[in-house]
């Protein structure tokens, strides 16, 4: 079973509806909350980081500036990111699929994301004879979650606003969840109220 190279898929389109303005563009802990992201996915082994933006692309894209500049990211804009989260994933496979037997999937507004987690995942998955790899605290499930090619399929079926959560529920005896001490690896930010405990943790 081939599984790498394996490409981290950032997605970053999203209007954020429920938190009334566009969460990549929040700074959480002296950074712009996306630039974190696409930090902590640039230290980590990752062989190719694709960087899928929507909403506001021009502006999100201003603010970065020079982050961008490092040649294993791809920045790529999903013209269809109104339809969901899972246009986004799609979006973003259809750029590495034919050359990358495994995807990261990496959401945008975890502010304690970081490149140890990435590369945990990263290790456990290449290890194991699961085809699904994410982290989990004390049963609660989170991301980044790691497909194989197998997947690839499925995932450009979904539809709607849930990215590869129903890839992961239908086929639980090929998850690898890995157990972390970390819980603060799972929170993220949908609302004001998340950003003030967020904030408050990085105090």
């Amino acid at each position: 079973m081939i599984k790498s190279p394996t490409a981290g898929i950032i997605l970053a389109a999203g209007a954020s509806t429920r938190f009334g303005r566009p969460k990549q563009l929040l700074e959480v802990g002296g950074r712009m909350l996306l630039a974190g992201t696409i930090e902590a996915a640039l230290a980590s082994k990752l062989d190719r980081v694709v960087l899928v933006l929507g909403h506001e692309s021009d502006r999100i894209l201003a603010a970065l500036a020079d982050r961008l500049k490092d040649p294993r990211l791809v920045v790529t804009v999903n013209d269809r990111y109104r339809e969901g989260m899972s246009s986004s994933l799609q979006h973003g496979l259809l750029k590495v699929r034919a050359a990358f037997p495994s995807i990261m999937v990496i959401l945008a507004d975890h502010p304690f994301l970081d490149s140890a987690l990435i590369d945990l995942l990263f290790s456990r998955f290449l290890a194991s004879d699961k085809d699904i790899c994410l982290p989990c605290h004390e049963g609660r499930q989170g991301v980044p979650v790691i497909f194989g090619s197998r997947f690839y399929d499925e995932i450009m079926k979904v539809r709607g606003d849930v990215g590869a959560r129903d890839v992961v529920r239908k086929n639980p005896e090929c998850v690898l969840a890995v157990e972390i001490e970390n819980d603060e690896y799972l929170i993220d930010i949908d609302c004001e109220e998340d950003l003030r405990q967020a904030l408050a943790l990085l105090r």
